[in-house]
């Protein structure tokens, strides 16, 4: 291979990579740099000429990822779920998407008098969101849970629904082209297609999942087989008949998701690297194919067509699906305002249009064209603009505050009550009926099971929860939790509590504290200690801190007999403690949350004030 081929392959790797940590940094999706860097290196300055680097294997490449793409966004598709959700939900990826499509279809196919087929795969083509788009941006914003739970979920689902419906009009056009004029040619065309990449996709789906289950197929060959798999599936039902690829591929993910018994979460995580990779490369050389002489002699109606989608299309859909609701007019404007489009779209469309240019349909590339226009618009302006409207329409949910317990036992329960009668969020996780029967007793919200179980992945709403703490009785269980959450709240936000035995192992069993997580309270506290300071009687007890009564005569006050567990802030913000605050953590206003021994404290303020008194 060329030296030169060699070295742009691995300079798009550099890029992509690079683009994926800015937007990390920035919290914004990485789509959006993925494309700005290929537009830039393709069409701006002419260093990355995709035709020229690929020749004719760039389709077959460009094919490959895509159904890669598909079959993990289907894999997260579960009826259960979706049988679950709230009315909204349902009725969004439903006859929302309907709504949405057809009236971007219309007015595609009206602004640009281009041909109603391509107008109808444009519209199904940008009805996707996507969690890739959508999860940056609420990370941002952050708006109210109702708001945060609608986008959500809708991103997750109408993901693979809306490729399968861009999948669906692709398939009945390529259908038509090859069947002529005759609606009834067309028709069975259309139906081999659908019948072949339906047979195909839920044989293969059924028989990975079997062999998975059965473990017929050992542990370390799970990700390569099912990859393999799909790379097999697609080109097979190929070459049966043209164009059932993905449909195949799509149903398979399905299949595989349903099927009971299928463990998926360690080929999810794998797919979701694999798909980082893909696309970080595949849009990078996408959108250096873009045409910017036929972009700007679009630009007015690019630019029309891109406020028809945000300000009508979108809008119309959400009330559409939220007629009736108890959302507030805030609520259903802020959800109208956030639904940037993203990979699916991106990765499809770019596929399509060259299927459709093979093909012989003119103004093919117009869909690549407007499809980036409505990604990079949407995702640039909602990104600028939706923070600022939420804080306008007072549905901006404050920085998480809400604490997650791992565990439900008497130190559980004692901790997190004393914290929710100050006013926060609190939820206990724990496997054991009693401790949950008690906690619920308490008046404290609970999960009921194993909380790093793939149960509590999809259950545990997380929505205002913004801190990890592990004090569980099980020391492992605390130190998996970490490892779990850290990827949801941070290294920093995630704490647990030793147990008395895990401190007298040697150091050659003992686990690492960066594995551990953050101390929790004191480096020397432990759940013994705690949970012997409670069975004797001791108390949580929430004291205010002012300029007469500050810091140190909080701890003349209780000097050993408390440990100070949490502050409250003058801005009403928790502060968890990992060691014994200091002055500059505290100011007058603020509160400390402390177990104390309460007849130790009372005899110590006693001798206090005696001494006092002689004075």
């Amino acid at each position: 291979m060329d030296t030169n081929v060699v070295l742009t392959f691995a300079l798009i790797g550099v890029i992509g990579i690079s683009c994926q940590w800015v937007a990390w940094r920035l919290r914004l999706p990485a789509i959006l740099f993925l494309l700005l860097a290929g537009i830039i290196s393709g069409p701006v300055i002419g260093w990355l000429k995709p035709d020229e680097l690929l020749g004719d294997m760039l389709f077959p490449m460009v094919s490959m990822a895509v159904a890669v793409i598909l079959f993990e966004g289907s894999l997260t598709l579960k009826f259960k779920e979706i049988r679950g959700m709230e009315n909204v939900v349902w009725r969004i990826i439903t006859v929302g998407v309907l709504v949405s499509w057809l009236s971007m279809s219309y007015f595609c196919w009206w602004l640009l008098q281009i041909d109603w087929h391509i107008a109808l795969l444009f519209g199904a083509l940008v009805v996707v969101t996507g969690p890739t788009v959508i999860v940056p941006m609420l990370r941002t914003v952050r708006p109210n849970a109702r708001i945060t739970n609608i986008l959500r979920w809708e991103s997750i689902l109408i993901d693979p629904l809306g490729a399968l419906l861009a999948v669906l009009v692709f398939t009945f056009i390529v259908a038509e082209s090859s069947g002529g004029n005759e609606w009834l040619a067309v028709v069975l065309v259309f139906s081999k297609i659908i019948l072949i990449g339906t047979l195909l996709g839920c044989g293969a789906g059924y028989l990975c999942g079997w062999l998975l289950r059965a473990n017929v197929i050992p542990g370390y060959l799970h990700n390569v087989f099912i990859l393999i798999s799909v790379f097999a599936v697609f080109a097979f039902s190929d070459t049966l008949e043209h164009e059932s690829g993905l449909l195949a591929v799509t149903i398979m993910g399905i299949w595989i998701a349903n099927m009971r018994g299928v463990d998926t979460e360690n080929i999810l995580d794998f797919k979701e690297s694999l798909s980082i990779l893909l696309i970080s490369g595949l849009f990078i050389l996408l959108a250096a194919r873009v045409d910017l002489e036929g972009l700007i002699d679009l630009s007015w109606q690019a630019v029309a067509m891109l406020a028809f989608v945000h300000f009508i299309a979108r809008p119309l859909k959400i009330a559409t699906a939220t007629l009736g609701s108890s959302l507030t007019w805030q609520e259903k404007t802020m959800i109208s305002w956030i639904g940037p489009r993203g990979i699916i779209a991106a990765a499809v469309s770019a596929l399509f249009a060259l299927r459709l240019t093979q093909l012989g349909f003119e103004n093919a590339d117009l869909l690549v064209t407007l499809t980036f226009v409505i990604i990079i618009g949407t995702v640039v302006f909602q990104s600028l603009t939706a923070k600022p409207l939420a804080k306008m329409l007072k549905v901006v949910e404050q920085s998480p505050q809400g604490l997650l317990f791992i565990g439900a036992n008497a130190v559980s329960r004692t901790i997190g009550k004393a914290v929710q009668d100050n006013g926060f969020q609190v939820m206990l996780a724990d496997s054991f009926r009693n401790n949950v029967r008690q906690a619920r007793m308490a008046g404290l919200k609970v999960f009921h099971g194993n909380p790093v179980s793939s149960l509590a992945e999809k259950e545990i709403d997380l929505v205002g929860f913004g801190r990890l703490i592990g004090v569980s009785q099980n020391d492992d269980l605390n130190i998996l939790a970490v490892q779990r959450y850290q990827r949801e709240f941070g290294k920093n936000r995630v704490f647990s509590l030793p147990s008395q035995a895990s401190q007298k192992k040697s150091d050659r069993n003992v686990v690492s504290e960066e594995m551990r997580g953050m101390p929790l309270f004191s480096k020397d506290a432990t759940y013994s200690r705690l949970a012997s300071l409670i069975a004797q009687g001791a108390e949580m007890r929430t004291t205010s801190l002012s300029e007469e009564f500050t810091l140190q005569h909080y701890f003349e006050k209780y000097g050993g007999n408390a440990i100070p567990m949490f502050i409250i802030n003058v801005k009403k913000r928790l502060m968890v403690l990992s060691e014994a605050p200091t002055p500059e953590d505290v100011e007058p206003g603020c509160k400390i949350i402390s177990l104390v021994k309460v007849e130790e404290a009372i005899q110590k303020n006693i001798e206090n004030k005696k001494q006092e008194a002689l004075k």
